[in-house]
């Protein structure tokens, strides 16, 4: 099947099953898997177009939605902390598609500082769980998984979770909102994979708590890139600057069952299982970017 925009072929299968195995485990861990799903576009179908950022935006807006409902059934959205996240990304990710389109249409050079971002955060995440092996409480089915917000205002929030409080600065989350904003109005991926291991490594946050919180946000931010990305398109008719809605959709049909599974499984998982997960997602996206910069500048 041929998707004109994207200019490849791919059988109308294949989209949703990705989609739908990378979602599933990614989504655990708060994140919607747009950004492995960005180098399997990339590397395998041979989709390179600037394009490709909004339509993976796409698959984040079909996919999310599902994810998000089962966190919110459950009890377990900390509204205060998603809208601090949306907040400060919005702003982000228009700034972030500005530049993808006027000054980096091969953001190849933006990769390594990503890379050692990531590899950093990563190490955090890697030396706080060494450290406290044996010490965090068993993941419990039941109540104890609902979220109740103590108090927040523009300075600071707090909220409980399984009998503990946590609490994190609202300008510090949103400035680094908008930073990962810009990061992922570039690369097309929402943001979710740097924004939920940094809650995790520098605020302490449970991950069980803020999956909603980066998918909602992720989501948000996904539908202003498309619109922006879109609306972009008629100034820049020598570039593919607007989504494949085709592709994006066969995407995101996959994304719909494996968020939504995905959601619904997280809680079965321990704490510790689901950091070790976002390590190891932190690695692979660190060092791939890394690679591709210094086989890219070498001579």
């Amino acid at each position: 099947m041929l998707f004109e925009t994207a200019g490849v072929h791919v059988a109308p299968w294949i989209p949703p099953v990705v989609a739908f195995g990378v979602s599933f485990i990614t989504s655990m861990a708060g994140l919607s898997g747009a950004f492995l799903l960005l180098p399997f576009q990339m590397s395998v179908l041979g989709y390179v177009h600037p394009s490709v950022s909004a339509t993976n935006q796409l698959f984040n807006i079909v996919a999310i939605p599902s994810g998000v409902w089962r966190f919110i059934k459950e009890g377990r959205m900390v509204w205060p902390l998603t809208l601090v996240v949306v907040v400060g990304t919005m702003p982000g990710v228009i700034l972030g598609a500005l530049i993808r389109v006027l000054y980096l249409p091969d953001p190849l050079h933006f990769k390594m500082f990503v890379g050692m971002v990531l590899l950093y955060i990563g190490f955090r995440m890697v030396r706080q769980l060494l450290d406290t092996r044996g010490k965090e409480p068993k993941t419990e089915e039941g109540s104890d998984f609902k979220t109740t917000v103590l108090f927040w205002n523009l300075r600071e929030m707090a909220y409980t979770f399984r009998g503990r409080t946590h609490r994190f600065s609202v300008p510090g989350i949103s400035f680094m909102s908008f930073v990962v904003g810009i990061i992922g109005g570039i690369y097309g991926i929402g943001g979710g994979a740097i924004i939920a291991p940094f809650f995790v490594s520098f605020y302490r946050l449970p991950v069980h708590t803020i999956a909603g919180a980066t998918l909602m946000g992720t989501f948000v931010t996904s539908v202003t890139g498309v619109l922006f990305y879109q609306g972009m398109a008629p100034f820049f008719p020598a570039m593919h600057i607007a989504p494949d809605w085709g592709l994006g959709l066969l995407f995101g049909l996959g994304g719909i069952a494996g968020i939504y599974m995905g959601a619904r499984c997280q809680k079965y998982m321990p704490e510790r299982g689901l950091k070790w997960l976002l390590c190891i997602v932190l690695a692979g996206t660190a060092g791939k970017y890394i690679v591709e910069f210094i086989l890219y500048v070498r001579p």
